[in-house]
């Protein structure tokens, strides 16, 4: 695959492998309670060099008293096989993920499953032709960013946990469970910002290599996604 894609998917580089960055916000959830999500679901273009190469399907919706974010994302790069990864994303009121499930096809089918407590992250990994691999890793704060490989639903998720009310620049421990890297990225405000001519609030998200835009509506729903050090777009249909 494109490694200019793969990074821009997942924020990977060497700069995430760093020791991660305690984050308290014990108080999000009085703050905005239920309403930090809301109902939706649609379909994203992913673009490499201006050129179509994927899409993603994707819905947010509540289950109980949590909230899960499933995208499905199918993949042909030049000179790679085609891949589909899906990503089960089950969160908290706040953010906070409980549970999460991912799954890739390609020339091989790889899988895990993620549960969370108590800033603590039990990994189980399950590559084809291997035994499963079990991984604790401990962030000490429940609010982790998920952000995993090519499934760009994740960084809508990651627009609503942001605090627009605070505004500014906010840290967020961050997990890349397809690459079972842990690190930190910063989320801040561009303020209103137009592309194609049209309107949108920003989000820059930075680490201390790679910086991605996100561009949302009014509601803070994400329109699009922007790398330009990689040359990718994500654009909602």
């Amino acid at each position: 695959m494109d490694k200019r894609l793969l990074r821009a998917a997942g924020f990977l580089s060497c700069a995430l492998i760093l020791g991660v960055a305690v984050h308290s916000r014990a108080a999000l959830a009085g703050q905005k309670g239920a309403a930090l999500f809301d109902e939706e679901k649609g379909k994203f273009n992913i673009l490499l060099d201006g050129k179509s190469v994927g899409h993603e399907n994707f819905e947010i919706s509540p289950s109980g008293s949590t909230w899960v974010a499933v995208g499905t994302t199918e993949l042909k790069v030049p000179d790679s096989p085609s891949t589909k990864v899906t990503g089960k994303l089950t969160l908290q009121p706040d953010g906070s993920p409980v549970a999460y499930e991912w799954s890739s096809q390609s020339d091989k089918t790889n899988g895990a499953q993620i549960s969370f407590a108590n800033g603590v992250a039990k990994i189980i990994l399950q590559m084809q032709g291997a035994r499963p691999f079990e991984q604790d890793l401990t962030f000490g704060t429940p609010l982790i960013s998920v952000l995993d490989n090519n499934l760009y639903d994740q960084y809508a998720v990651l627009a609503r946990v942001y605090d627009w009310s605070k505004g500014g620049s906010q840290t967020f421990p961050v997990l890349i469970p397809q690459e079972l890297t842990p690190g930190t990225i910063t989320v801040e405000s561009m303020g209103s910002t137009k592309d194609d001519g049209k309107s949108y609030e920003g989000l820059r998200v930075t680490t201390n290599d790679l910086e991605v835009q996100l561009l949302l509506d009014s509601s803070h729903r994400l329109q699009r996604i922007e790398v330009p050090s990689a040359k990718v777009s994500v654009i909602r249909e």
